[in-house]
């Protein structure tokens, strides 16, 4: 998986109940935000179904049903636009693919719709990953490298910076956590060149959260606006129903 992030540093008062903020470490504000979104631990035996609408400018809107089974090591994604219909499944160790409702496909189709079991993996580590978020912030492989109070979009934040060991991804991510609740309220991605890791400041996307909706006992964000960080061009919108 890939990442990165567009900072502005500022310095900033914040009050802590009981911590000096200047003594917090990164791994104290994921610790805090995972109470704040998964009090009672359920992620780990997350079980549920997500309904999610994608709104594109100049696209269709996608209609997708996920189900993340972590206890069973099931997953499903079937995402439907106008009157296509594709589904991917990972059963434990078993890939399946339909397309409007048939596993019958044909080498054409699937190359014409991108169906394929690499895909279906991909799906499974996106939703899984952005919808356990802060939970899979303690990840094997993932690096929480520093803590610092910024500003971002005119507010204050409290920010985590990742990488990710190189088995896992190359990108650069910046997670953004409200200074009083400790909220995830945004979080951003830079790829990174492949010679030098230093980031490429020109690239990835940043992902502005907005209300709240509790699924399985967790609280996940309600919507996620998606925006280049070249240019702040919005890509997409999806929608928790």
């Amino acid at each position: 998986m890939k990442l990165k992030v567009i900072v502005l540093i500022v310095t900033i008062v914040l009050t802590v109940p009981g911590c000096n903020p200047e003594e917090l470490k990164p791994e104290d504000i994921i610790s805090k935000s995972i109470a704040y979104h998964d009090p009672s631990n359920q992620w780990q035996s997350f079980n549920d179904t997500l309904n999610i609408e994608l709104v594109a400018p100049d696209a269709p809107i996608r209609f997708s049903t996920v189900v993340i089974d972590r206890p069973g090591d099931y997953f499903s994604l079937e995402a439907i636009r106008d009157t296509l219909t594709k589904t991917f499944i990972i059963d434990k160790k078993e890939c399946i693919l339909k397309l409007n409702g048939s596993k019958e496909i044909s080498s054409e189709e699937a190359k014409k719709h991108d169906l394929n079991c690499d895909r279906a993996y991909l799906y499974k580590d996106y939703y899984e990953y952005l919808y356990g978020l802060p939970m899979k912030l303690l990840d094997p492989g993932t690096n929480l490298k520093s803590m610092e109070k910024v500003t971002f979009m005119d507010k204050k934040y409290l920010k985590v910076k990742v990488t990710y060991d190189k088995e896992v991804g190359s990108d650069i991510w910046n997670f953004y956590f409200n200074p009083e609740t400790y909220a995830l309220e945004v979080y951003q991605f830079f790829k990174t060149d492949k010679t030098s890791g230093e980031i490429i400041p020109d690239s990835g996307e940043y992902i502005l959260l907005d209300g709240l909706e509790e699924v399985g006992g967790i609280k996940m964000p309600k919507s996620r606006k998606w925006f280049y960080n070249s240019n702040d061009k919005l890509l997409g919108t999806d929608i928790l129903k």
